[in-house]
Order: structure tokens, then C-alpha cells, then sequence
């Protein structure tokens, strides 16, 4: 049960975080609508990561539902921000190169401060 309640703990505690960076660190031109996306995206991305599925733009579409250029234009913005870090990888055939994201070891550093200092009792 302790172990169902750290993992809730843990999923909030991104979300905050999340929300903090986008809503409070708009980009130039964005629109309140750009940042929901890119909330709602950073959402999925996170629980695509902590079931070890790779985050390539083929699997967040098949997940989302959106079109390749929908996936493409929050991905981008999130790259921009550096919450998402972008690399080049094979595709799924092995033949073609594909984009493949990971959350920014940055934010997932801001992330465990969080988790350390919750546990010594500080949040």
C-alpha cells in the first residue's frame, strides 16, 4: 500500500512541477492553449517513460491519437523549453532514422530535489 501512495506522491509531484515550468515560463508568441497541449503532453510522455515505452513520434501518436504534425508542433515547443531532449535513432524497421525524445535529465533533477526533500520531511 506504501509503495501505491510514493507512486501517487511521486505522479503528482510531476504534474506540479510541469505546470510550474510551462504555465509560469510562457514562451514568446504562445498561446494558453500551446501550454495546455504541452501540459497534457508532458503528462502522457511521463507515463509512457515509467512503462519503459520509447518515446518516438510513431508511439506517441499511436498512444494520442493526434496527427503526426499535432504531436510534432507540442514535442517541438517542449524540445524548445528543454523539458525534452531530441536525439536520432533507428526507426522501428531499422532501415530509416527516427526522432526519439527523453524527459531532460534537468527536470528530472528538479524532480528528484522534490522526492528528497519529501522524505526528509521537508514538503
Amino acid at each position: 500500500m506504501a509503495s501505491a501512495i510514493k507512486t501517487q506522491w511521486h505522479n503528482l509531484a510531476f504534474s506540479g512541477l510541469i505546470l510550474h515550468e510551462i504555465l509560469d515560463h510562457p514562451l514568446e508568441d504562445e498561446t494558453p492553449q500551446a501550454r495546455l497541449k504541452q501540459i497534457g503532453m508532458m503528462t502522457i510522455l511521463y507515463t509512457m517513460t515509467q512503462a519503459h515505452q520509447k518515446l518516438t513520434l510513431s508511439n506517441i501518436i499511436e498512444i494520442t491519437e493526434l496527427t503526426r504534425t499535432g504531436v510534432k508542433e507540442t514535442v517541438d515547443l517542449l524540445v524548445k523549453r528543454g523539458m525534452l531532449l531530441e536525439t536520432m535513432g533507428k526507426n522501428s524497421m531499422g532501415r530509416g532514422t527516427a526522432r526519439q525524445f527523453e524527459i531532460s535529465q534537468e527536470l528530472l533533477n528538479k524532480l528528484s530535489s522534490f522526492r528528497a526533500s519529501e522524505g526528509a520531511g521537508l514538503n
